[in-house]
């Protein structure tokens, strides 16, 4: 959020504890479903190597003021340089220089994991896998083909929801919603009772159907590499 100061510059006040603690289990178990090296703590936030084409480091802020967010965006607009921030997209784009381009913004999201079974639809099967300490769920069809997907990253008493896709073909028949249920009974049997995610648009709707309550907003921008289409 933006105030105004005695002298008319904007500040951003920064994210309570409560917010700040579930964005620090965002990012580590985000970091973790992805295999990517852990968060380092930056000012403010963590920062996170991803290594990817076009989105080679990432950089998730909780506490911030207009100034230290426009010094970090002048300091690291390398391109594949992403920052994510719990922040109204406005005031983010206002703040950083103009090498940043706004992505979509995503929505910090909550809820209380339950137990019990989650039977998909006629006709397809669940799976489960565990690599490390990541809950792999997988809804496979007929053929033997992968529909459904999500993962489970525990991080401390958080569980981090991520990677929850369905394949073109097979949606709108409540997989999605049979693998988050999948995982929430995994979580609880984990001792994990409390669940975390950023949800697009789309997902957001979904999830709220299921229960899931939006905290924040997440504003994220980037500096483009050339020749790499935004995925």
């Amino acid at each position: 959020m933006t105030r105004q100061g005695e002298d008319g510059a904007g500040t951003t006040e920064p994210a309570g504890r409560e917010l700040s603690g579930l964005l620090a289990a965002w990012v580590r178990g985000w970091a973790a479903s992805r295999a990517v090296p852990p968060p380092t703590p930056v000012p403010g936030g963590w920062r996170l190597q991803v290594g990817l084409a076009g989105h080679r480091v990432r950089y998730v802020l909780a506490a911030y003021d207009d100034a230290s967010l426009a010094e970090l965006g002048r300091r690291r607009a390398t391109p594949g340089t992403w920052i994510k921030a719990a922040a109204d997209p406005a005031d983010l784009r206002t703040a950083l220089p103009a090498a940043w381009t706004m992505a979509d913004t995503g929505h910090l999201m909550t809820i209380p994991f339950t137990a019990g079974t989650a039977t998909p639809p006629a006709s397809y099967t669940t799976r489960i896998a565990v690599l490390g300490d990541v809950i792999v769920a997988k809804v496979i069809d007929a053929a033997g083909e992968v529909a459904a997907s999500g993962r489970l990253a525990p991080a401390g008493q958080v569980g981090v929801i991520d990677q929850v896709e369905t394949a073109p073909a097979h949606r709108r028949r409540g997989l999605g919603s049979s693998v988050m249920r999948t995982l929430s009974h995994h979580a609880v049997r984990l001792g994990v009772h409390r669940g975390v995610l950023v949800a697009t648009d789309e997902g957001r709707d979904l999830y709220r159907a299921l229960g899931w309550t939006v905290r924040a907003p997440v504003a994220a921008a980037h500096v483009p590499e050339a020749g790499v289409p935004l995925t």
